[in-house]
């Protein structure tokens, strides 16, 4: 399957992201057991649709995302912690939008040990610069489930902006009822002129 993109990506293509903390691998099945026990905690998918913790479950979450990968739709990532030397979570590229220049970043998720350690920020560091130099994309939209607080200004403190909320989109969690889903973007302009020197001096 082709899709005439604008951005420079090539689907077929193995591409790896790396600076000193951490390494972007292209998710294949071969990283299931080192991804498996991280993978495993619960916590992880507190705020997924889709639960891929446990062995079972996760098999099946990676062979999706190799279906993704070669309907050219979604390019997921195997995320590497090399202060530890081992391997932390994962997220991807969604939502190629070819007219109007654009992708979406997300499915992000670390085992638990690993939040607030600086990794995430090293991460969006990578995809961004590989989003908006590489790629050449106008924007990167990023969401989260309103009820998930910890995510939300994990996006705000990368740069990201909140622009608006979908009422109701996803079952609350916490509490009975619907929950919004929040909204949050960063634009080519603000990472050249501001967002890309911020972030590199908290890395």
């Amino acid at each position: 399957m082709e899709t005439d993109l604008p951005m420079d990506f090539d689907f077929a293509k193995d591409y790896v992201l790396e600076n000193k903390r951490t390494r972007l691998e292209p998710l294949q099945m071969g990283h299931e057991k080192g991804l498996v026990n991280v993978a495993s905690e619960e916590e992880v998918w507190t705020y997924f649709l889709g639960k891929s913790n446990g062995k079972a479950n996760f098999g099946k979450y990676i062979l999706d995302t190799q279906k993704a990968r070669a309907m050219q739709k979604e390019y997921a990532f195997a995320v590497y912690d090399k202060a530890r030397g081992l391997y932390a979570g994962s997220t991807r590229f969604f939502d190629f939008d070819k007219d109007l220049n654009t992708v979406r970043l997300g499915y992000t998720w670390y085992g638990k040990s690993y939040w607030g350690t600086g990794l995430n920020k090293n991460c969006k560091f990578l995809l961004f610069q590989f989003a908006f130099e590489q790629m050449e994309v106008e924007r990167v939209g990023l969401g989260a489930h309103a009820e998930n607080v910890r995510s939300i200004s994990a996006m705000e403190s990368v740069g990201c902006k909140r622009e608006g909320v979908v009422r109701n989109l996803f079952p609350s969690i916490h509490k009975e009822g619907r929950a919004d889903a929040v909204l949050l973007g960063i634009l080519k302009d603000e990472w050249f002129q501001y967002a890309k020197n911020d972030l590199n001096q908290r890395l």
